[in-house]
């Protein structure tokens, strides 16, 4: 089995910033990608923010400039780094990973979602 545990989520004016974090455990040989996606209400989920293992990342148009992606160096915990919120970032956020379990396959992993809201 495999777990990822989201934290960091909250309420904060526009402006002002919000660092989540996700850690990922449990039956792991190793994890290429993680993300986050955000689900805004009555809109589909999109992806914010991903990170492969090698470092390379991704970040969507509305985000880029404010928002930081990283990784821990034992790569199984990534964070994203708000900065100059605004209301339209409000969401559920979600972390996942791409892992590769001791069962020898790949695997896409979610985690509970946390909830982000910005007021105006």
């Amino acid at each position: 089995q495999v777990q990822l545990v989201e934290s960091g989520g909250g309420l904060v004016q526009a402006g002002g910033s919000l660092r989540l974090s996700c850690a990922a455990s449990g039956r792991i040989l190793g994890i290429s990608d993680m993300g986050w996606y955000r689900q805004a209400p009555g809109k589909q989920r999109e992806l914010v923010a991903s990170i492969s293992g090698r470092g390379e990342t991704y970040y969507t148009d509305s985000v880029k400039g404010r928002f930081t992606i990283s990784r821990d160096n034992a790569e199984t915990s990534a964070y994203l780094q708000m900065n100059s919120l605004k209301p339209e970032d409000t969401g559920v956020f979600y972390c996942y990973a791409r892992v590769w379990t001791v069962a020898g396959d790949w695997n896409d992993y979610w985690g509970q979602g946390t909830q982000v809201t910005v007021s105006s």
